[in-house]
């Protein structure tokens, strides 16, 4: 509905009464009032007139011979395209009864008879005011839910999606005695394929071979994932798959009452052929090979977590077998208990020696003055058999292990030498923003312990603690508590990943809150009109609640100048820089990033 209709130039009305009289004094207003009027004399005609016409608000008595105006409305209320037309109902006047009956079926306002015939097209002109604005905002709504559970880039379930498809698959399966598959795979040598083509290229590289896995796997089963689908009941024993991409190069495949483990041989077979053809990305032919690890419960695991991780371990030993192949789990595979032992007993050597472990800084530009305004503090870990190692590898480790309470009193330790080993060449005008794991927040004693720290560290500069919606939501009280204690001792407090959790106005508004950052999701739908519109969004709400903005993951002009133009703070991103050592940085901070934040 656009903004025509709210001046009554284009709304299509459909006026269902028995009484003609009544049928043509409303025609006579409304179309007087430059809308258009489609007429049913009973229910039954009514709701054939809607499914043909689809008019943008329905005018219908309640007394009528066959259907009541009650039926009629409850009828059209359960059907898809009726779900949010408004619904004015005729009633007599002073029936409370038949109001409270109406509400009951769906309506959504009432008019008295007899109808004052003036003041029907204003009525109505409001109510289609009021239904545009809540159809907004709820596609608002679904907006930021898809982009909670779905990958912007392949339109796929994303891991949180993927757990929750999991863990219910599992459910379902355990009251029907059916078996539950999981297939994980990846992509053998992404990184160097990604490095080679440019990231831009592998995040199409990526897109193509998820739209060569549904074809594939569409053939098998229906992929009830797939965006055609998604509001699909499958019917119960039926084969279905659900197709995630939890991350990355990574892509999973949940196979519901699969019937033996031969079927999900069939399933990783059909993942291997359909990448057998080269993939074109632009002028490329990529020729790809997936590795896949399959796992079926109840005889591999209970639950959903024992079922991953054995899935990741026939994953894992596919690729030592060779790359390109398919492994079933056994419990002759060594499970990934002994690989976070190992990297558990590594994390705490290189803690103790101080040595590995390093951390880097990626700035924050200023939009009014194109230079550093601040920068976010990044472990690094260095190892030295195995390489680089992620954070989204070690930290959970770190976590499980207890080792996160040292590990984030190391990181504090290293910043504040950082700091001093830059002196005043580091511009104090500058916040360093430190990330808290949810472990740390949630000790009893954490801020005495962060106080104490910082006391003996004598810290003389800015330091933004960053926290997930989710780590405060989780016990509101007592985050309330400690926010305003760290805020007492000179911190300030940022908001990470602003949008994929709560998203509520009510906790910002409550909570001393200084900055939100906005997740990088939103940030790469910049360019298409609900991105675009989110964004704006998230920048006015913030401007109202006086909180500084930062946008993070900003990888082209055309994202900077967006944001740039409204008045979004500060700006964090590869087009920028990536996280840079300390000397690196100290350079950084004298640049002029200006020309970056205006249209290419």
């Amino acid at each position: 509905m656009n903004d025509a209709n709210f001046e009554g130039n284009s709304a299509k009305i459909l006026v269902c009464d028995d009484d003609l009289m009544v049928r043509v004094l409303a025609r006579e207003c409304l179309e007087e009032a430059g809308m258009t009027v489609v007429e049913a004399e009973d229910g039954d005609a009514a709701i054939s007139m809607f499914l043909v016409e689809q008019p943008d608000l329905i005018f219908l008595d309640v007394d009528m011979p066959g259907k009541t105006g009650f039926e009629v409305c409850k009828i059209i209320r359960g059907m898809p395209a009726g779900a949010s037309v408004p619904i004015l109902i005729a009633t007599g006047a002073d029936d409370r009864d038949s109001i409270d009956q109406g509400f009951n079926a769906g309506a959504t306002q009432y008019k008295t008879k007899p109808v004052n015939w003036s003041l029907l097209s204003r009525d109505i002109r409001y109510m289609l005011r009021a239904a545009d604005a809540f159809n907004e905002i709820r596609a608002k709504e679904d907006r930021l839910r898809y982009l909670a559970y779905f990958d912007h880039l392949t339109d796929l379930p994303n891991r949180r999606s993927f757990t929750e498809q999991l863990r219910k698959a599992m459910i379902d399966a355990e009251k029907t005695h059916a078996k539950t598959g999981l297939l994980v795979l990846n992509i053998d040598h992404f990184k160097r394929i990604n490095d080679s083509i440019g990231h831009e290229r592998g995040d199409q590289l990526l897109k193509n071979i998820a739209q060569r896995l549904t074809t594939h796997l569409g053939r098998i089963a229906p992929i009830t994932s797939d965006p055609s689908l998604r509001r699909v009941q499958p019917i119960e024993s039926m084969l279905t798959l659900d197709l995630a991409r939890p991350g990355g190069d990574e892509f999973s495949v949940v196979v519901r009452n699969a019937s033996s483990m031969e079927q999900l041989v069939q399933i990783g077979e059909a993942i291997i052929n359909s990448l057998n053809d080269p993939v074109p990305v632009e002028r490329h032919k990529l020729v790809v090979t997936p590795s896949v690890g399959m796992a079926i419960a109840p005889q591999h695991g209970a639950d959903p977590e024992a079922l991953l991780r054995h899935a990741d371990a026939a994953l894992h030993a596919a690729k030592l077998d060779g790359r390109g192949r398919i492994r079933i789990y056994d419990e002759s595979l060594e499970d990934d208990a002994a690989e976070k032992l190992r990297l558990e007993a590594d994390l705490r050597e290189a803690l103790e020696t101080n040595t590995q472990l390093r951390m880097v800084y990626q700035p924050q530009i200023d939009t009014e003055t194109g230079k550093v305004s601040g920068v976010e503090a990044l472990l690094r870990w260095e190892h030295p058999f195995l390489g680089p190692i992620s954070p989204a590898r070690f930290i959970p480790v770190a976590e499980s292990s207890g080792l996160i309470i040292p590990l984030g009193d190391w990181i504090f330790r290293r910043v504040h030498d950082d700091a001093l080993a830059a002196g005043n060449a580091f511009p104090k005008s500058v916040a360093i923003g430190i990330n808290l794991s949810p472990l740390q927040f949630t000790q009893s004693n954490f801020v005495e312990n962060l106080n104490a720290t910082l006391a003996e560290l004598d810290v003389q500069y800015r330091i933004e603690l960053e926290l997930t919606e989710g780590v405060i939501m989780s016990d509101a009280k007592d985050s309330l508590k400690k926010l305003n204690r760290l805020k007492e001792l000179g911190f300030d407090l940022a908001i990470d990943d602003f949008g994929t959790g709560y998203s509520s106005l009510s906790y910002l508004r409550n909570f001393p809150i200084d900055t939100l950052k906005i997740d990088r999701s939103f940030i790469m739908d910049i360019g298409t009109p609900d991105g675009d519109a989110i964004v704006r969004a998230i920048l006015g709400m913030a401007s109202a609640l006086n909180l500084r903005v930062v946008a993070e993951g900003i990888e082209t002009q055309q994202q900077a100048a967006f944001l740039a133009e409204h008045r979004c703070d500060c700006l964090q991103g590869y087009l920028f820089a990536k996280p840079l050592d300390v000397t690196d940085l100290l350079a950084a901070t004298t640049l002029d990033y200006s020309s970056l934040l205006k249209p290419a």
